[in-house]
């Protein structure tokens, strides 16, 4: 329904108070701008709850997703501030999974 060419992680919490537009303003600050058909994802403090704002080039879609159990495993938050995800790296967080042993080539890099 939604072409998505890049998926970006903010590394950084967000209040899941905000709306598309102070979201999206959030994109504009930490990733320089916002591109037709990427993917920002957005987590709360405690990595429960997560948004994804999608600019397809016409509008914007903003999506929540919570989990009944548990947390989304995120990104540290320390080194950078943002990550590039693959299609399966999105998959295996939006389920809850350790997306981070998911390498963009399939490669085994933790053991």
């Amino acid at each position: 329904m939604i072409r998505i060419d890049a998926i970006w992680l903010a590394t950084e919490p967000l209040d899941m108070r905000a709306g598309a537009d102070t979201i999206l303003t959030r994109v504009v600050k930490v990733f320089g701008s916002a591109r037709p058909h990427h993917a920002y994802l957005f987590a709360n403090r405690r990595s429960t709850r997560m948004k994804v704002l999608v600019y397809d080039g016409f509008g914007v879609w903003l999506a929540a997703r919570r989990l009944n159990k548990g947390h989304f495993i995120w990104a540290n938050g320390h080194s950078e501030i943002a990550e590039t995800l693959n299609p399966e790296q999105l998959r295996a967080l939006v389920i809850g999974l350790p997306w981070q042993t998911l390498a963009h080539d399939h490669v085994i890099a933790v053991v």
